[in-house]
């Protein structure tokens, strides 16, 4: 049940396939180097390793507990967290004027992941301080931002998201939450949150709550949301934590999985707010939030199966069991000897460095969007953003249930037992396609507005890209590199068809087909952005850079991805084209069991 973060796969992936330089050479980050990125990997790597994943599987059999509005978080989580703390690690991605470190944010993805398996109850904590911290910095005013950016970004004071009620859960325009202003500026916020992660713990001295409300007479659905900061107490006069506010949790959830994540349920007995940005402009904000919150989630995603991995490749290695074809010696041979095993255990590992780049792809031109000094390019880096969001979120959090379930499926029947620790992983993982936002959401997004964007301009710029690294693999003198665009070439075909097919589709079809296509957009882009890093791996070959025998196996899963995910991709286009006539025209019967 160790765990070991895959440092050398994490920084191939930054640099050689999401082109970490480019961020380097816009100079908004001066004292950004290759050798700092390492430095911060290896570190990262050390606190996951030693620090934090120890705790995964306890956290998991102890829990949380809520007594007297208060909760008490596993042993070992506050000692852990004041070590996260101590490094700085919640600023890695922030800026100095702030108390950060001021680097790119695609080196807070690393962290993310890095944190996410090690324990993904644990990591939850800092990742809904990230996208608090982004809000704030967007829409908060300078006096918020003084008093409590500092705070959060140095993990003294987490932050949390507060957007779900009982009645309104994706539908956030139905939230009944209240905000009556105070006559001083400060406003008094009264209702009932659900399923508020760390909304309330032991780890911090102060919890900062960013809590969506109506005002009086707001209109009605989203337009009359506002968001309001919401501490659990009031700072001083000195910005120190002081008088207790009216916010408490009254509820803790049992959970299928991350037990040692308290989520909460908040009650609001007119707690002392102050509005963010302006009022009935809520929504903007959230987003803010959510982008931040799903990039993050889809890095989940692959920090859940990267950890479900590596215990499944233990097992195997260790798991004695039949007579392996071709393998010498007496039986039982260790079940990775397997041709099947083999088989499933490289399938794994191809699909886990395909999301890891599909994220680290949208982190890297997250930075160029923002920090690019030309227009033109930094335009271009936010539709790639925008069109990866939830393709990262959707496509590598349905990953990490698979993986898990597979690494489930390698433990055999001692996986289906708690106690070898691999139920756990599954057991986690299946929150991540639901929160933020669920699958089928990220898919009607995809679908809908990135799809439209600017005429289809994000998905024909993306099947350029796709194409124009069929042409590198097919001109390469490695042998392997042909046979990838042999598989590239007509995935990226289906792709482009899928495309001209929901831009011109009804809405009704097109949303009946928008999980497929979501599915066959993540399977598409994961395919090749690894012959982009088999492509990378055959130039350190040529040029005697690195370890050899590493880029031989960049470029070996990149072969495996293709002849398993690519090779089945063009099978996609018939379910994405089937329409909504056949889930509808039959009528409810069809759904019955009869």
């Amino acid at each position: 049940m160790s765990y070991r973060a895959p440092v050398r796969d994490i920084r191939f992936s930054l640099e050689e396939i999401a082109a970490l330089d480019s961020v380097r050479a816009t100079g908004a980050f001066p004292e950004f180097s290759g050798d700092l990125t390492g430095a911060i990997l290896e570190e990262a790597a050390r606190l996951c390793n030693d620090v934090i994943a120890p705790l995964n599987w306890p956290s998991d059999q102890q829990g949380c507990t809520l007594k007297d509005g208060e909760v008490k978080t596993p042993d070992g989580f506050p000692a852990a967290y004041a070590k996260f703390v101590e490094g700085g690690w919640q600023g890695l991605q922030f800026g100095t004027e702030h108390g950060g470190m001021g680097l790119p944010r695609a080196l807070g993805c690393a962290l993310m992941e890095m944190l996410q398996s090690a324990s993904m109850s644990f990591g939850l904590g800092p990742m809904l301080s990230f996208g608090a911290i982004e809000a704030l910095i967007a829409h908060g005013s300078d006096e918020q931002r003084t008093l409590y950016l500092p705070k959060i970004i140095s993990g003294e004071w987490s932050a949390t998201m507060n957007l779900t009620e009982p009645q309104a859960g994706s539908d956030v325009g139905a939230l009944r939450t209240k905000a009556e202003p105070n006559g001083d500026g400060s406003w008094a916020v009264s209702g009932q949150k659900i399923y508020i992660t760390w909304g309330e713990h032991d780890c911090a001295e102060n919890i900062i709550h960013l809590v969506l409300a109506r005002t009086p007479d707001s209109p009605a659905g989203t337009k009359g949301i506002s968001l309001f900061l919401v501490p659990k107490f009031l700072p001083d006069e000195n910005g120190n934590p002081g008088k207790r506010n009216g916010v408490k949790a009254i509820g803790l959830e049992h959970k299928m999985g991350i037990h040692g994540s308290p989520t909460c349920t908040m009650e609001y007995a007119g707690a002392t707010g102050w509005l963010i940005g302006e009022e009935n402009r809520g929504m903007a904000a959230m987003f803010t939030m959510m982008n931040s919150a799903r990039l993050n989630v889809g890095v989940q995603g692959v920090g859940i199966a990267e950890r479900a991995y590596q215990q499944a490749f233990e097992f195997a290695k260790e798991r004695r069991q039949g007579r392996a074809p071709g393998v010498e010696g007496p039986a039982p041979h260790a079940i990775i000897d397997h041709p099947d095993v083999r088989r499933t255990l490289g399938l794994m590992k191809a699909k886990i460095e395909a999301a890891r780049a599909i994220c680290f792809h949208a982190a890297v031109e997250g930075d160029l969007a923002e920090h690019h000094g030309d227009e033109k390019e930094a335009a271009w880096s936010r539709r790639r953003e925008e069109l990866l969001i939830p393709v990262a979120k959707a496509w590598s959090t349905d990953l990490g249930v698979e993986i898990a379930s597979l690494g489930v499926q390698i433990h055999g029947g001692m996986g289906f037992i708690e106690e070898t620790g691999a139920a756990q992983h599954y057991r986690d993982a299946r929150i991540a396609p639901i929160y933020e936002g669920t699958n089928g959401i990220q898919a009607i997004d995809l679908s809908g507005r990135k799809l439209s964007m600017e005429g289809g301009l994000a998905f024909a710029e993306l099947i350029e890209d796709i194409r124009q690294t069929v042409e590198d693999c097919e001109t390469s003198s490695n042998p392997a590199l042909p046979e990838l665009a042999a598989r590239l070439k007509p995935a990226a075909d289906a792709l482009e068809e899928a495309t001209g097919w929901m831009i011109s589709a009804g809405m009704e079809d097109r949303l009946a087909g928008s999980t497929a296509f979501l599915k066959l957009t993540g399977d598409v882009t994961g395919g090749w952005l690894l012959c982009v890093g088999a492509v990378a791996a055959q130039r350190r070959l040529k040029e005697a850079e690195g370890d050899a025998a590493f880029s031989e196996n960049r470029i070996a899963l990149a072969g495996i991805y293709a002849e398993t995910v690519l090779a089945a991709a063009p099978g996609l286009l018939g379910e994405i084209r089937m329409g909504a006539a056949p889930l509808f025209e039959p009528g409810l019967a069809m759904l019955e069991s009869a």
